[in-house]
């Protein structure tokens, strides 16, 4: 008799790396504290997708002129351009503070031999 095989899918993964996040400002307004969320009242994407979802044509494209994109008749493509907009926006308020790292201590025997392949 053959087996039926049963597997199970994982629907939700979850994965944490241990590392501080901390974000450097790349704006003067950023600097002098703006968070962000003047523009687009959340910086969650989901949040602002279920937003988008909720707006009728004409909201879309009201919100589209405000916030400077020409709106467009397909409402579907005038969403991804939204969201599109949208991550750049969060991008220029997410950028990861550079944390250089001091050079390595290298015995004289291991300098030469690294040395070699110059």
């Amino acid at each position: 008799m053959a087996r039926k095989k049963t597997t199970k899918k994982v629907t939700k993964l979850s994965q944490a790396h241990g590392k501080e996040e901390t974000f450097e400002p790349t704006t003067l307004n950023q600097i002098w504290g703006d968070d962000g969320t003047s523009k687009y009242r959340t910086l969650d994407e989901e949040v602002y997708a279920t937003q988008l979802a909720e707006m009728a044509r004409t909201d879309l494209h009201a919100h589209a002129s405000q916030i400077g994109l020409i709106p467009v008749e397909n409402a579907e493509q005038l969403k991804k351009r939204l969201l599109a907009e949208f991550r750049k926006h969060v991008a220029q308020y997410k950028k990861p503070a550079f944390n250089k790292k001091p050079p390595l201590k290298l015995s004289k025997k291991a300098a030469k031999i690294l040395e070699e392949g110059r």
